[in-house]
Formats: structure tokens, C-alpha cells, sequence
């Protein structure tokens, strides 16, 4: 189940966009990203769709960083963005309450200089993981909250 790219699974979106994975423990997680200019939008800035899926994978890793062997769903998000987001970008996920088979987290990115760019909330189901070939995912009975 591991892989090289350090979320422990294939991920072929995140892969294309290019998120390198930097921490992933104790209910936090930490992304480096550089949008490519085929991920910009008219503006020359960096997508908002790019930057919500960083925030949905900053959020998921924190999610996941408890228990790795799991997988969770994104079930609903609310995303806020602030500012433009250029040159390379950091993203921060943390974990804020769990129960036994959802998390609620928060994500932020910020640009080179540290500035806020957006910010989202999100809920997740944990999810038992299958061969790749066993596209069902089924939901967990329980998860330890610890």
C-alpha cells in the first residue's frame, strides 16, 4: 500500500497537479505546491479549482494521520478564498474533532510570504480501503478515536 510519493497511496490527480507531501502526523499535515501555468486560470493565478483540491488533500492527510491504513471521503467542504495565490504555496491541515467514523478538519494556504490566500472546512468519512480493482468503498462500523 505505500507509495513513493509519501500519502501512502496512488493518487493520480494529486500526482498530475504535482503536491508534495511534507508532514503528515498528530492530526496535522503539511503540502508544498507550484501551480504549473496549465493550472492557472485568466488571471495567471493559480486555479481555485487546484487550490480547493490542495485544501481537500491538506485536510484528508490530517485526517489520515492518525490511522494511515484508513481512507476517508470528503462528504461536504466550504471554501474561502481571499487573496490571489501565486508562486509556490504551502498548505496546512489540521484535525479538530473526531468521532468514530468522521473527522472535521480545516485547511489554509498561504503564498511565499506567509499571506492567507484561502481557507476551508471540511467533514470526512473514514473509509475502509479496497483493491483497486474493488471499486465499492464500504463504510467503517467504528474507528478508534484515540
Amino acid at each position: 500500500m505505500a507509495q513513493g510519493n509519501g500519502f501512502g497511496v496512488h493518487i493520480p490527480f494529486v500526482e498530475h497537479l504535482g503536491f508534495a507531501l511534507h508532514r503528515m502526523e498528530g492530526g496535522e499535515s503539511e503540502l508544498r505546491y507550484a501551480a504549473r501555468p496549465e493550472h492557472h486560470n485568466s488571471f495567471d493565478v493559480t486555479h481555485g479549482g487546484a487550490l480547493m483540491t490542495l485544501l481537500d488533500v491538506a485536510m484528508a492527510t490530517a485526517a489520515r494521520s492518525q490511522t494511515p491504513e484508513m481512507g476517508v471521503v470528503t462528504i461536504e467542504m466550504k471554501t474561502s478564498f481571499m487573496q490571489p495565490a501565486r508562486g509556490p504555496l504551502v498548505a496546512h491541515g489540521k484535525l479538530l474533532q473526531r468521532t468514530a467514523t468522521l473527522a472535521f478538519t480545516e485547511a489554509r494556504v498561504l503564498d511565499a510570504q506567509g499571506k492567507l490566500c484561502c481557507h476551508a472546512t471540511g467533514t470526512f468519512k473514514y473509509v475502509r480501503r479496497l483493491p483497486v480493482d474493488g471499486r465499492q468503498v464500504h463504510a467503517l462500523q467504528s474507528v478508534p478515536t484515540d
